[in-house]
């Protein structure tokens, strides 16, 4: 099973509109993905993330309600 998860973008770089990359916060663990299918994306958005790719934004309730739902899986050792 492959998940989405969601990340803070802390940096942007990158001009090409197919190379736009940021350095994204999964709780501390900081990745490079491509933004290319966010555009509108800017430091301190959320954002959806599978495989290296941001998929779509997510306001910070949202992504506050998934970080609580995945802490309470791993509280539970289901993930």
């Amino acid at each position: 099973m492959c998940l989405a998860v969601p990340g803070k973008i802390i940096d942007i770089y990158g001009q090409e509109p197919m190379e736009k990359m940021a350095k994204v916060d999964f709780g501390g663990i900081i990745k490079e993905i491509n933004i290319s299918f966010i555009p509108e994306a800017k430091t301190g958005d959320y954002c959806i993330v599978h495989t290296g790719f941001a998929l779509s934004l997510l306001d910070e309730e949202e992504a506050k309600k998934v970080f609580e739902e995945f802490d309470s899986l791993n509280k539970d050792n289901l993930i």
